[in-house]
C-alpha cells in the first residue's frame, strides 16, 4: 500500500528522471532469480542526488511517524537500504541498526548490526520489494532478537501478488513511497513508454515468473 497518491507520483517521477528505473520491454533484463523482466530498479542511485535523497528521507520520516507512530529504532535491510535507513533515522533522531542477509561467518556472528534491546519498537526500511522474501527474512532476524516490528516502509514495490501474500502471512504492514501502478501511469503520461509498452509491462507484472518464456 502506498503512503499517499501525491508522494507515489512524485517519487515515480524522480526515479524515472535519474534512470533509477529502466523500462525496456523489447530487450528485457535477467534477474538473479532467472526471471526475465522488462523493468530494472536501482534505488541506490537516489543517494547520489542530494535533493532527491532529501525528498525520500523527508517523506519516509513524515509518513513513518504518521502511519506507525514514532518507533524506538529504525532498521535498514542490507545492503540497499542501509544508506536511506540512516538518513531516516537521523531525521527522526532515532538509533539505527541494519540487518544482514545471514549471520556473519566470523567474530560475533551477528545478523543484526547495532544496539537493539528486547521489546523495542522497530520500523524496517527497505529500498525495493519484489517477492518480499529477503525483506521478511530481515524481519524474522529482528524478531529473533526480541524486537517488536511495527511495520515496513519501502521506496518501491512491484506489487506482485506473491509479495502481498507473504507480508500477510508474516503479519507485517507494508507501506511504500511509490509502486508499479503509479510508475506505469506516469511513464505513459510523460512519454517514457507507449501504451503498447505499458500493456507488455502489465502482462509481465501479472506473471513475472513465466513471462518471456517460450
Amino acid at each position: 500500500m502506498i503512503f499517499n497518491k501525491d508522494t507515489a507520483e512524485k517519487t515515480a517521477e524522480l526515479l524515472l528522471q535519474i534512470n533509477a528505473i529502466k523500462l525496456n520491454p523489447e530487450n528485457p533484463f535477467t534477474w538473479a532469480s532467472g526471471w526475465k523482466s522488462p523493468i530494472y530498479c536501482d534505488n541506490r542511485l537516489i543517494l547520489s542526488f542530494p535533493s532527491i535523497r532529501n525528498y525520500v528521507r523527508d517523506e519516509f520520516a513524515k509518513n513513518i511517524e504518521k502511519q506507525f507512530g514514532k518507533p524506538d529504532v529504525i532498521a535498514g535491510v542490507a545492503t540497499g537500504a542501509i544508506g536511506v535507513g540512516i538518513l531516516v533515522a537521523e531525521s527522526l533522531g532515532l538509533p539505527f541498526v541494519y540487518v544482514r542477509p545471514e549471520p556473519k561467518k566470523h567474530g560475533r556472528q551477528n545478523q543484526v548490526e547495532g544496539f537493539l534491546q528486547k521489546g523495542q519498537n522497530v520500523v524496517v526500511v527497505e529500498d525495493l520489494i519484489s517477492t518480499g522474501k529477503s525483506s521478511l527474512m530481515a524481519v524474522e532476524a529482528l524478531r529473533s532478537e526480541g524486537a517488536n516490528i511495527k511495520g515496513m516502509a519501502a521506496i518501491f514495490t512491484y506489487g506482485f501478488s506473491v509479495a502481498e501474500e507473504n507480508f500477510k502471512e508474516a503479519n507485517i504492514d507494508l507501506f511504500t513511497l511509490s509502486n508499479y501502478e503509479n510508475l506505469l501511469d506516469l511513464a505513459v503520461q510523460k512519454q517514457y513508454i507507449t501504451e503498447d509498452q505499458q500493456s507488455t509491462l502489465l502482462e509481465w507484472n501479472a506473471s513475472p515468473s513465466t513471462w518471456g518464456q517460450e
